[in-house]
């Protein structure tokens, strides 16, 4: 982190500390020439004809001024327009850039005062949410993975003081979005992890330690129990590697503490792979490194149901996470094995870098045999979806109409963006296999479809379920400020609105 942040809702008496600077918003309007004006007068603050001249002109984006007394010591006004061109992620997305554009100064408390709900409510239909995306951009905007950085310095505190016209709104925000982003900043730091710190075995102590402390029941599968279960999948692809697979099962029951009387479970299960070489039929070497964040699926899922339990949401979540290393050796599977899976189904294994859909078919069998309500599954899952869909957006795969419009609702709040994808049982025809109940590959045309529809056999069809190709999105990307150094957390956020949605 750049920063130790200190997120504070701010007082109707504004007392500005030493080294202070504040944030003000102003509209694009006919009048922002009067605005400017009357802000002058108000803070006290003197700008130049060439400041206002380069503000008001088209482009123009920010002023910043000095007072000549008193406090905050600069004043830094944001120009923002309220037209079409107007996102959700606007404000998340420029305050993350603004607290990454002040991490090499002195300052010790900012000052944020956010415009007037009503001005933006077209664009968010949620007075709370609109305060939360301010409140997630500032945390997005301070998260650093500098672990394994020698002589670091010791990071300054930053007092936030975040001023709306509602502060009662402000203050329940702030602490939604710090028990939210608990779970987002969790999933980054796994995602963004070596795979030599990050093997199966350490994934699952990791998830073990960090959501017992929440109170949330953790159970790990060991290789001797997964062969019990006959998860051959699971034990295919992790047979290549030194490091053996693990299992984990998440157990949140926020419903049944809650007091409701026959809660729906939600089954959330996350492809875990530590690091995907490609196995016998190995990646090529460039941009092999981002393979550490193959599990993003399992620290999405992880990561949500902490951000649940630590918001005490009154729902049950089951979590389910098949982890393994998928690695070439002596010992690995390889192209024309037959693998038969926990279902009884048999896997035709054509390319051995297709694993993550053969894990995943032994944790969605076992997801199916708890007969959730629903099961969404994240993966990292195929390269033809981001070919498809760009690097900032999910495919989503699913037949339940009404599960297809959430997410994508719930993904134009949140900004992680999914778009459907065909689930016509005409490509079923791509994978089908003359050796075995299913191949593990469907060809070069529609791979991401084909991927869905080899995890679809897995599932039991009275069960809506949806898939979410996180390929693209899962990994850093130059879309937006928040995403362009580190894996982004791509999920939970999506995830953590739908859950509050089941209460």
């Amino acid at each position: 982190m750049m920063f130790n942040l200190i997120i504070k809702s701010g007082e109707k008496k504004i007392v500005y500390k030493p080294y202070s600077l504040a944030l003000k918003y102003l509209v694009d309007e006919k009048k922002l020439e009067q605005s400017l004006l009357n802000i002058e007068k108000i803070m006290n603050v003197k700008l130049s004809a060439l400041q206002k001249r380069n503000f008001l002109a088209k482009d123009g984006k920010e002023i910043r001024a000095s007072k000549k007394d008193g406090r905050p010591d600069d004043i830094i006004f944001s120009k923002v327009k309220a037209d079409e061109s107007l996102t959700t992620d606007y404000f998340r997305n420029h305050l993350a850039g603004f607290i990454g554009s002040i991490q090499s100064e002195e300052v010790s408390s900012l000052h944020i005062f956010i415009p007037k709900y009503d001005i933006f409510k077209k664009y968010f239909n949620d007075e709370k949410y609109y305060y939360r995306t301010f409140i997630e951009g500032i945390i997005l905007g301070n998260y650093s993975f500098d672990l394994y950085k020698s002589g670091q310095k010791k990071k300054k505190n930053l007092e936030v003081f975040v001023y709306g016209e509602n502060g009662k709104l402000i203050k329940s925000a702030i602490k939604t979005t710090l028990n939210l982003m608990n779970g987002v900043l969790f999933t980054k730091d796994l995602q963004n992890e070596p795979a030599l710190n990050l093997t199966p075995d350490m994934l699952a102590k990791r998830v073990l330690t960090e959501l017992t402390q929440a109170g949330i029941k953790v159970k790990i599968f060991d290789e001797k129990e997964i062969k019990r279960r006959k998860m051959g999948g699971l034990l295919a692809v992790g047979m290549g590697s030194d490091n053996p697979p693990k299992f984990i099962v998440i157990e949140y029951n926020g419903a049944s503490k809650a007091g409701i009387k026959k809660p729906k479970k939600i089954a959330l299960v996350g492809k875990g792979i530590t690091f995907d070489s490609g196995g016998i039929s190995i990646k090529p070497a460039a941009n092999m490194g981002e393979m550490k964040a193959d599990m993003s699926g399992a620290a999405v899922v992880a990561g949500t149901i902490l951000a649940a339990a630590i918001e005490k949401i009154p729902v049950n979540i089951i979590g389910i996470i098949p982890t393994a290393e998928n690695m070439p050796s002596g010992k690995s599977m390889r192209p024309g094995d037959i693998v038969k899976t926990s279902s009884g189904k048999t896997i035709e294994v054509d390319n051995t870098d297709a694993e993550g859909r053969i894990i995943l078919g032994d944790a969605l069998d076992f997801a199916s045999k708890l007969n959730p309500a629903v099961i969404i599954d994240l993966a990292t899952l195929t390269g033809a979806c981001v070919v498809a869909l760009g690097e900032n957006t999910a495919g989503l795969f699913t037949k339940n109409d009404k599960l297809s419009a959430q997410c994508y609702k719930l993904g134009v709040k949140t900004y992680e963006r999914v778009w459907a994808m065909p689930m016509w049982d005409d490509y079923n025809q791509l994978i089908k296999s003359d050796v075995a109940d299913v191949k593990n590959v469907g060809g070069r045309w529609g791979g991401a479809i084909s991927a869905a529809k080899f995890l679809e056999k897995f599932v039991n069809k009275d069960i809506p379920w949806a898939h979410i190709d996180i390929a693209g999105p899962a990994m850093a990307n130059s879309f937006t400020n928040y995403s362009k150094k580190y894996m982004t957390g791509f999920g939970v956020r999506l995830l953590f609105e739908y859950l509050l949605g089941e209460i």
